[in-house]
């Protein structure tokens, strides 16, 4: 069980507002601030090469922590600046060519999106979408009929940003890996919430972030990758980290994942990602995820029984995203409103999960999402102030 008080000491910036928005980007706790803050003043004083020459050890120890948590590792992990720049990192290494098929989720992420559908146009390639079911996950049946040796990569969506939905990530592995289809998981939106162990799940790649659920700083991410296959792979963009050059006419690639990283990085922001994975393991991944699971369901229930509120999470299975409409309001002014009033909620608009969205005519949506550090308290504060939004 989480002990609120200490996380909430731990976390200062929760101490004057009731903050809802873990799924844009999470309050760091005071070790993550601390390492990451730290590091930065001892680049000051002896300069960034030397600064970074004394961290090697708790440099290294960050993929170790991340092996820890996903159940893989250290060598099969790659550290990057983004949840993006790791997910394009495996994508379009993966070789592609006149015909290949790539699926999408139907709550696929733009980013991930837009990706396939370049690659598509410059290889010849095809983009198709996986229908969901009447939970609104990814139908496992109906990817089985669609599944056949052309299919190249299966990208899933763990948990989508515009709602509480999870996908059945193992059934939709085990029905690709049938044809031997590659399967990306965008994990983005779970890891720091929800139990993600990669042997489980039994995904090719995984992709992440660390300003989210784990509560990291901003402009980090990582990248696993099935050991077995990472030999396979040669990124699309190498440098003098990835790769090594042998002679004036070749080069080798890194043995590990390594060769999915460039050399430039915040060092300070890297050891604070090592921070916020330690103080998760050390919370324990099921407290978290049962913490969050507690919260978001206590906001689902207070936001149905407010009259001209509709809460529009799919899914059997939810996540700690939370996400509801105010009838006569537009998201983005129930956010401002909240704001005014020292609740942190967000909006997520159309464009970012174009195929679902559209398909439940959904224009945007208010997206609440409570980590372990939020009250019974503040939960009450934002379930009275979207009530008085509704008062005539």
């Amino acid at each position: 069980m989480i002990d609120l008080q200490t996380v909430r000491r731990d976390t200062p910036g929760c101490s004057d507002r009731v903050f809802l928005d873990s799924a844009g980007s999470s309050l760091p706790p005071a070790p993550v601030l601390d390492t990451t803050i730290g590091h930065l003043r001892r680049e000051a004083e002896v300069g960034g090469y030397v600064a970074a020459n004394e961290r090697l050890d708790d440099l290294a120890a960050v993929k170790t922590s991340l092996g820890r948590l996903f159940g893989v590792p250290d060598d099969s992990i790659a550290l990057t600046d983004g949840a993006s720049r790791a997910w394009t990192s495996f994508f379009y290494a993966v070789p592609l060519g006149p015909g290949d098929r790539i699926l999408l989720s139907q709550a696929e992420y733009a980013a991930n999106a837009i990706a396939a559908l370049q690659r598509a146009r410059t290889t010849g390639a095809v983009v198709e979408t996986i229908p969901s079911d009447s939970s609104g996950r990814i139908d496992v049946e109906a990817l089985e009929r669609m599944l056949d040796e052309r299919v190249r990569l299966v990208s899933v969506v763990h948990a989508p940003t515009n709602g509480g939905l999870v996908n059945p990530v193992r059934a939709v592995a085990d029905a690709a890996h049938s044809v031997g289809a590659l399967v990306l998981l965008d994990a983005c939106q779970s890891v720091g919430q929800l139990p993600v162990n990669v042997p489980e799940l039994d995904v090719d790649a995984l992709s992440g972030t660390g300003r989210k659920w784990l509560r990291g700083p901003r402009g980090t991410g990582f990248l696993h990758v099935r050991p077995r296959l990472i030999a396979e792979f040669e990124p699309a963009a190498l440098d003098l980290h990835s790769a090594e050059w042998t002679s004036p006419g070749s080069y080798e690639l890194a043995p590990d994942a390594r060769r999915f990283e460039m050399w430039e990085a915040d060092i300070a922001a890297r050891l604070g990602l090592g921070a916020a994975v330690d103080y998760l393991l050390a919370l324990g991944v099921d407290a978290v995820a049962a913490a969050v699971a507690a919260r978001a369901e206590q906001m689902r229930n207070g936001l149905s029984d407010i009259a001209g509120v509709t809460v529009t999470d799919l899914g059997e299975q939810r996540s700690g995203i939370v996400s509801f409409t105010v009838e006569g309001w537009e998201p983005a002014a129930v956010r401002d409103a909240l704001a005014r009033q020292s609740v942190t909620v967000t909006v997520s608009g159309r464009s970012s999960t174009l195929l679902d969205m559209s398909s439940r005519n959904l224009d945007s949506v208010v997206r609440a999402s409570p980590h372990y550090f939020v009250s019974p308290a503040d939960i009450d504060a934002f379930l009275a102030s979207v009530r008085d939004l509704t008062r005539p």
